[in-house]
């Protein structure tokens, strides 16, 4: 039941975004028509006519109603530049954006978590003081100057990984999964894949990292929680080992609210990567909508953020499904 509120849910968080960044689109200075042109000399007659091809010379509450009704029907519209299907453009560069998400959330998991437990299991003592800041100092950075700082440090400087890109010439393998750390391996090929994790190192770890830090903090706040309630002190009192009263008692119970921020953080990770794989010259959804933006290309626009409204709506559905899980109580 509450997973069909949280869908209903979704109806008017759809709606809102689409006229929120229709309204913004239209508000934009720029006319994608000119864009597409650029110093070509055509025609009054000529720019009427793509202007018409493209859908432009109707009031924008037109082409609002006329997107939001294909939108039902799976149907996004074509790109203006890419002259295809909104869907299929996207579907190019989804792998990309999946597999940085996906190797950025396992590396903030394994930072941020352990140092979590760590800091609070040593509450005011040296580890916990340094830990807090180094949690507090990855909070603040911005990503943009986090990426291009390991950049000039690890690429620029040490000469360790690449610059930009997703993988080295010639080191595609077959396309199975469209993953190609997961593809590299399935291929038998370990040079690609060294090649490709060498290429992933640092757009993930920029944004695993104020990911780790948020989830150091949480994880923190959280076994310190834990650690003052009855149940705990009952077992310790018992004689229980400090790592079994851990690892039955606290972890369980101090992980619940860890796995909300961890859904809120991956939705976070959608608007991060725009940035980070724009840095890096990482080929997937971020990036793409970036170059969107600045080419005014509208229906591209649309269905990636609409696209990222989903997600970021079933990620928290999924979070309160896993919390109630995790803590029974929440569920009754």
């Amino acid at each position: 039941m509450q997973v069909l509120r949280r869908l209903w849910h979704l109806v008017p968080v759809l709606i809102g975004t689409t006229i929120v960044v229709f309204a913004m689109m239209a508000a934009t200075p720029g006319d994608p028509v000119q864009v597409m042109l650029g110093d070509q000399r055509a025609s009054p007659e000529q720019v009427a006519a793509l202007r018409h091809d493209m859908g432009l010379d109707l009031p924008w509450p037109e082409r609002l109603a006329s997107f939001a009704w294909r939108a039902l029907h799976g149907d996004f519209g074509r790109s203006f530049f890419h002259r295809r299907p909104v869907l299929e453009v996207i579907a190019d560069r989804l792998p990309a954006t999946i597999e940085l998400t996906l190797a950025a959330t396992l590396l903030g998991l394994l930072i941020g978590i352990p140092l979590g437990i760590f800091a609070g299991t040593r509450r005011g003592r040296a580890g916990d003081r340094i830990a807090s800041v180094a949690s507090l100092v990855g909070v603040s950075l911005p990503g943009f100057w986090l990426g291009l700082l390991l950049m000039l440090l690890f690429s620029v400087t040490l000469h360790w990984f690449p610059v930009s890109g997703r993988s080295g010439y010639g080191d595609a393998p077959p396309a199975i999964t469209h993953l190609l750390l997961i593809d590299t391996l399935l291929a038998g090929q370990p040079g690609a894949f060294l090649g490709a994790l060498r290429h992933i190192a640092l757009p993930a770890l920029t944004l695993a990292l104020p990911m780790a830090a948020v989830l150091m903090r949480v994880t923190r706040a959280a076994v310190i929680d834990v650690l003052r309630a009855d149940y705990v002190l009952f077992a310790e009192a018992k004689g229980l080992a400090r790592r079994r009263v851990l690892g039955l008692h606290v972890l369980k119970n101090a992980l619940a609210p860890v796995v909300s921020v961890t859904a809120l953080e991956i939705g976070a990770l959608l608007g991060g990567n725009m940035i980070v794989e724009t840095i890096f010259a990482w080929p997937g959804i971020g990036r793409l909508v970036v170059e969107a933006i600045f080419a005014r290309n509208y229906p591209l626009v649309q269905a990636v953020v609409l696209i990222y409204a989903v997600v970021f709506v079933l990620l928290n559905s999924l979070a309160d499904l896993l919390y109630a899980v995790l803590n029974p109580r929440i569920a009754a």
